[in-house]
């Protein structure tokens, strides 16, 4: 079975981080609009509108994906009606959620007092404007007193040392924020930002202490912020030896190697950033928890106020995009991803996910027409020839992918490459018809990132599909599903392992599971149908089997399925699976890039 059902997304799994116009034909627009001939609503005769009618022309707009006409409704459904504090409410998350932070923070200035969400969100969103406005003592006194309402108060504390320093006040802008005890990665974030302050303060020994303390392992943000600082301290072999110990435990990483490669030549270090952009940063992983909890309104809201704070704030701008296009706001998506320009560490990640989005409403040509015109402008960086490999390989283009994934490989070198390319060129080459060429990048990909269960699932179903090493699949199959338990896709290929090994009783029990799991994909359907046949419950095949039709199946299922609803499957005859489908492994939107 396809070891993974979901889109592709490689970038950010070659480096830490995806329009230029096409040299040639026309530039490919980018996302569909959302809307068309019709006139934007603040150029409407909107008549006598209700304050009712308002309001549900503000939810047709988010049901649409048009955050900029929901802002505008509901604004005009609160100014004839301002006594309602839950328009006012709506108005204001719109009105932040379509990047228009000072209506926001005006209209925030307006709702009452609390402790509920809106109000907390309300509070922070006056104190960044105030910052942005040069009034850190106003955003000081709004984050402070009277604590602000769950879920922002780890927000709220990220930023208040920064609104201290804003207004001189050194002693309580070094104050360690509280989040470091709350959650390991805002913690993170928390005690970087000490670490600048303390450098913006000239207290350098001290800012070399706590830069230090955590610039260890992987923490990307950290070795980042260390020698950044060295650099900028003139101890340039310090910060180019720290770099290479990032680089050996992360290998092929572009930033750490540029990074470096400035620290050897001795060249313009990175600044120090401002107090504003330093405070920027550290909403964007509370955004990104936000958004993994599935509060988007919140999550986006953050990455507003931080684009308040810093509007070129690239990876905020990605993040956007990346959320609006998620909610259907294809407009803004394309907006937000425009704002990355060439030469930015985030330009490939913000064309990547645009030509991404194109794929997702079919314009397959547009996207790749995207990806070549951006490799124009970095020829010889892997990013973006694994970009291109990914829309490929969703075009299935299995033999082009797998050289343009060979470039990107010999790009960085062997030694260099990581799992992740070997795992994909892999994966092409097995769809290719390439099994010898696979099985060793497969192998070698498991090599070098053992306990990743996507390789391990991938190389275990394909075994099984082709009925070698038995044993070596179903205990890898089984190790992936230890490590990825509520993977329907994993726990199918485990399912059918056990099938293919005439364990049937057990195959029932993992496939009913995957059904659970993933109940919409045809062929976890189709194996269950398969399994209940040979156990001779022979009329809930069937109806797997017809399920798996009105699920839109490819043509090779579908002409499958129609022969066993014809003939079933007869004791000779022999199961013949879908060959699984190259995948990547899941990089969530906002993940913070070292």
């Amino acid at each position: 079975m396809d070891p993974m059902r979901f889109k592709i997304t490689l970038i950010g799994a070659v480096a830490a981080a995806s329009l230029a116009a096409c040299a040639s034909g026309p530039a490919p627009d980018g996302l569909r609009p959302t809307q068309t001939a019709e006139a934007a609503p603040q150029d409407r005769d909107l008549g006598d509108a209700s304050v009712y009618g308002l309001y549900l022309a503000g939810e047709a707009a988010i049901d649409r994906g048009s955050s900029k006409d929901a802002a505008f409704y509901f604004a005009r459904a609160s100014t004839l009606d301002p006594g309602s504090d839950a328009i006012r409410g709506r108005a204001f998350t719109s009105a932040l959620v379509a990047g228009e932070v000072g209506d926001a923070a005006r209209i925030a200035a307006q709702l009452p007092a609390g402790t509920d969400p809106v109000s907390g969100l309300g509070r922070i969103t006056r104190a960044v404007d105030a910052m942005a406005t040069d009034h850190g003592k106003e955003a000081l006194d709004l984050l402070s007193g009277a604590p602000v309402p769950a879920p922002h108060a780890a927000a709220a504390a990220l930023l208040k040392p920064w609104a201290a320093a804003e207004i001189g006040d050194w002693k309580d802008a070094e104050i360690l924020a509280p989040a470091a005890d709350a959650n390991p990665v805002l913690g993170t974030v928390a005690a970087l930002g000490r670490a600048e302050i303390l450098e913006h303060e000239g207290k350098l020994v001290d800012a070399d202490v706590a830069f230090k303390a955590h610039a260890n392992g992987k923490n990307g943000l950290f070795i980042l912020g260390y020698g950044g600082f060295l650099e900028r301290r003139g101890r340039f072999d310090e910060a180019a030896a720290l770099y290479g110990k990032a680089i050996a435990a992360k290998p092929g990483d572009l930033t750490f190697d540029r990074a470096k490669q400035r620290a050897l030549k001795h060249g313009a270090p990175p600044p120090l950033p401002s107090l504003q952009e330093g405070a920027a940063e550290a909403l964007i992983a509370p955004a990104v928890l936000m958004m993994a909890q599935h509060q988007g309104d919140s999550g986006l809201g953050y990455l507003r106020l931080a684009l308040r704070l810093d509007p070129a704030l690239d990876e905020a701008w990605v993040l956007v995009g990346d959320e609006m296009t998620n909610a259907g706001d294809e407009e803004s998506a394309k907006a937000a991803y425009s704002h990355v320009k060439p030469g930015s560490e985030q330009y490939a990640t913000a064309r990547g996910d645009l030509a991404l989005a194109l794929q997702k409403v079919g314009d397959k040509d547009g996207a790749l027409a995207l990806a070549r015109d951006t490799m124009k402008t970095a020829p010889h960086d892997p990013r973006l020839m694994t970009l291109y490999a990914d829309l490929l390989t969703e075009d299935d283009r299995y033999e082009d992918a797998t050289q343009a994934l060979n470039t990107a490989i010999s790009t960085v070198g062997e030694d260099n490459a990581g799992w992740t390319l070997f795992y994909l060129r892999g994966a092409s080459e097995e769809r290719s018809g390439k099994w010898e060429a696979a099985e060793v990048d497969l192998k070698r990909s498991l090599k070098l990132n053992p306990d990743e269960p996507e390789v391990m699932n991938y190389l275990g179903y394909a075994w099984v599909d082709r009925g070698e090493h038995l044993p070596e699949a179903l205990a890898l199959l089984e190790k992936a599903e230890a490590k990825s338990p509520d993977s329907g896709a994993i726990v199918d290929s485990l399912g059918w392992a056990r099938y293919r090994t005439h364990d049937y009783v057990s195959a029932i029990i993992d496939l009913e599971r995957a059904i659970q799991l993933d109940p919409s994909d045809p062929e976890v359907n189709n194996h269950l149908g398969d399994v209940y046949w040979r156990v001779g419950r022979k009329l809930e095949a069937q109806y797997q089997w017809r399920r798996v039709l009105s699920l839109e199946p490819d043509a090779k299922m579908r002409a499958e399925v129609e022969t066993k609803l014809k003939d079933g499957l007869g004791p000779e005859q022999a199961v013949n699976a879908t060959r699984p489908q190259p995948v990547a492994p899941a990089v969530p939107a906002g993940t913070p890039r070292p």
